[in-house]
């Protein structure tokens, strides 16, 4: 059983590029895919971070090419090495000990989550909900993922704290009410420092301590 912590806060996690070192991989997909199937625009594997597949898709141009996309991105997902962040494991069961509600509130669709899953079946265990993409109307950078996450722990937006890594998940997190630590994992450290309440570098740097003092200071 959660020892239950005096203060009452929620933590919704973004998944990729925040506990796990994967966005390395995703940038070498998708810039394959650009170079396979020219979308014009710049930096592609870069400019889409963050976005829901529906929306990535919308920028290659016909539907033969999106479904080429589709079987190709599940294959790839489905032979991936999940790859956690050193401390990342550490930073969600000391959250979980203290007994503070957390979320994964990711962009990615079920089927991904499944090729996690197998990889690593304790994973879900580890969080109260579970987020995915397929399970809101608008993907970030509006704020509805975040939200939900919030409604389904329990926990008022105004008291979680997200964790985001991609510019459309900071502008999301921002606008749903959230604190927002953000992690420079994925962008420059002056592009997350403006949309954030605190920036580090890696989730190994955070304690349960620091988090609950920068909501408590940030409020």
């Amino acid at each position: 059983m959660r020892e239950k912590t005096n203060t009452p806060c929620g933590v919704l996690f973004d998944l990729d590029g925040v506990l796990l070192d994967s966005e390395g991989q995703y940038s070498i997909f998708w810039a394959s895919m650009d170079e396979q199937y020219p979308t014009h625009v710049p930096d592609f594997a870069r400019f889409i971070k963050g976005f829901h597949l529906n929306r990535i898709l919308g920028y290659f141009d016909s539907e033969e090419v999106r479904h080429r996309v589709v079987e190709q991105l599940m294959e790839f997902e489905r032979t991936m090495k999940y790859v956690f962040f050193p401390g990342a494991l550490d930073l969600v069961n000391q959250l979980h000990d203290a007994g503070i509600p957390m979320a994964i509130v990711t962009s990615s669709d079920r089927k991904k989550m499944q090729s996690l899953y197998s990889q690593y079946p304790e994973f879900p265990a580890l969080f109260d909900k579970i987020v995915t993409g397929d399970m809101v109307t608008h993907a970030k950078p509006d704020p509805d993922c975040f939200l939900l996450g919030a409604r389904l722990i329990g926990v008022d937006i105004e008291d979680c704290i997200v964790l985001e890594d991609s510019r459309n998940g900071l502008i999301a997190g921002r606008a749903s009410g959230a604190r927002v630590i953000g992690i420079t994992t994925t962008l420059p450290r002056e592009q997350v420092s403006e949309l954030s309440d605190l920036t580090i570098d890696a989730v190994s740097q955070l304690s349960v301590e620091q988090m609950l003092s920068t909501r408590q200071t940030v409020k």
